[in-house]
């Protein structure tokens, strides 16, 4: 007979936890032939001091199959000690006494699955591929949320952070709407993208939407999509964001800004759980956990009549507030590292420190803008730092308006390094982006006050702050 085997099995390491010698001998042999390698235990304490023997050597289970009735620590027991441990293998219990309230039990405890004795090869193995197949995306997600929390930590150890955090683990296991709110600045996106990292929707897709960067014309076909034909343009049947976030996380940032129009049909949205495409008649429900943010008075605004009272209601079961850096300004030496190793990362450039005086001038500095103000000014007075370190004469050139770009003196090789670039298109570019940066900073990171100020639509400022990135 032609050995087959499951595709990567030599990759798993399965444990056999039984005490009757005759059921361990014939899972080893079965799964052996299958091309795994299998370790054995005679019980729960022996498989568990097997498991830290491995790990000290480098090896990791895949996959633990264990008898439920055994001497000592038995399956339930083991079970139980495998939960409590970080990335622990998948376990799957086999019992010749099974019966339905055993098999429930042992599944709200972590067992995948549960076998009864006497044991059929074929069932065995149906188990072990779906268990290891589960193990398997068990690890993917943990690593995908290692990377996204690298990508978008919450940086600080202050009081106001630590509790930020507990807030954010609590809310993120309730299915129920968030509304976070806080200033411009503060980080709102970040925090949402926390609270989609630490729920059970983290292996889906996490949308963000900007509200305010959206045409009023336009907002109902980018949320729930449009049907090819349905208005001038629509070349195309297109998926709206909240189709886009089935299974996840739609992320509704500047919600205070969403015309009254498109607030109605969001509110019918999120009670009926169904969407309809601009020009379709179908409606079909969609799986989503909504958090929405806004660095607005959205209950004056609903005094106001220029927000829906029933969408505040319904948005703000859960609301979460991010604090202003004032009121966590000890992190301030905690987030300059970090936004100065990411900055550098991003421009090429060798990690960058502070100096001493930096420092003292950064604790001291005043933050309308918040977190974000912080970043642009450090990446500001990177532009002007020689060396490995920013200067408090670097900061002090933002902070007081900026270099006189325009002076005819201005030579390459000079401190001013906007004009030591090679071509128009990047001097263009980099002298666009420190307007906007300075015009933005001066308007405490207020978008909508900055783009009356310039004459511009919002629209078109966002698009220019996302072109730059500078959107934090």
């Amino acid at each position: 007979m032609t050995k087959k085997t499951m595709s990567g099995a030599g990759d798993h390491n399965i444990l056999v936890v039984d005490d009757d010698s005759d059921i361990r001998v014939a899972l080893e042999m079965l799964l052996k032939y299958e091309g795994f390698s299998v370790w054995t235990a005679k019980s729960g304490t022996e498989a568990l001091q097997r498991l830290e023997l491995e790990a000290t050597a480098g090896n990791r289970a895949s996959l633990v199959i264990s008898d439920v009735k055994m001497p000592g620590l038995d399956g339930m027991g083991l079970l139980d000690a495998l939960m409590e441990q970080p990335n622990s293998p998948p376990v799957v219990l086999v019992s010749g006494h099974a019966d339905v309230p055993m098999a429930v039990e042992a599944v709200r405890k972590g067992a995948l699955d549960f076998l009864e004795k006497p044991l059929d090869q074929n069932r065995v193995l149906v188990s072990v591929r779906s268990a290891l197949r589960q193990g398997l995306l068990a690890q993917e997600n943990q690593t995908l949320k290692a990377r996204l929390a690298e990508r978008y930590p919450l940086v600080g150890s202050s009081p106001a952070m630590e509790e930020l955090r507990v807030h954010i683990e609590r809310a993120a296991a309730a299915m129920a709407p968030i509304l976070v709110t806080g200033e411009n600045g503060t980080g709102k996106e970040v925090v949402a993208r926390n609270l989609h990292m630490a729920s059970d929707r983290a292996a889906g897709p996490f949308i963000a939407v900007n509200c305010a960067a959206i045409p009023a014309e336009l907002i109902e076909s980018e949320l729930f999509g449009h049907e090819k034909g349905s208005f001038t343009g629509a070349f195309e049947t297109r998926v709206g964001h909240f189709e886009a976030a089935n299974g996840g996380t739609l992320f509704l940032d500047e919600i205070g800004d969403m015309p009254l129009a498109a607030q109605a049909k969001v509110l019918r949205a999120l009670e009926t759980r169904e969407i309809t495409r601009v020009g379709s008649t179908q409606s079909f429900e969609v799986d989503i956990r909504v958090v929405a943010a806004t660095n607005a008075d959205l209950a004056a605004a609903v005094e106001e009549k220029t927000f829906r009272m029933d969408l505040f209601f319904r948005l703000n079961v859960v609301p979460l507030r991010v604090p202003p850096l004032r009121d966590h300004i000890a992190d301030v030496d905690e987030l300059s590292a970090y936004f100065l190793k990411d900055l550098a990362a991003r421009s090429g450039r060798a990690n960058i420190g502070l100096s001493d005086d930096a420092k003292k001038l950064l604790r001291t500095t005043e933050y309308p803008g918040n977190v974000r103000q912080l970043r642009n000014l450090l990446e500001g007075a990177m532009v002007f730092s020689q060396g490995d370190q920013v200067r408090a004469a670097d900061l002090a050139v933002i902070l007081e308006g900026g270099p006189a770009l325009a002076t005819p003196n201005s030579t390459p090789g000079s401190d001013n390094e906007v004009f030591d670039v090679e071509t128009f298109e990047e001097f263009k570019n980099q002298s666009e982006a420190l307007f906007f940066r300075r015009k933005l900073d001066g308007n405490a990171g207020n978008v909508k006050r900055t783009a009356e100020e310039l004459g511009m639509q919002r629209s078109h400022l966002y698009r220019k702050l996302e072109r730059y990135d500078l959107r934090r």
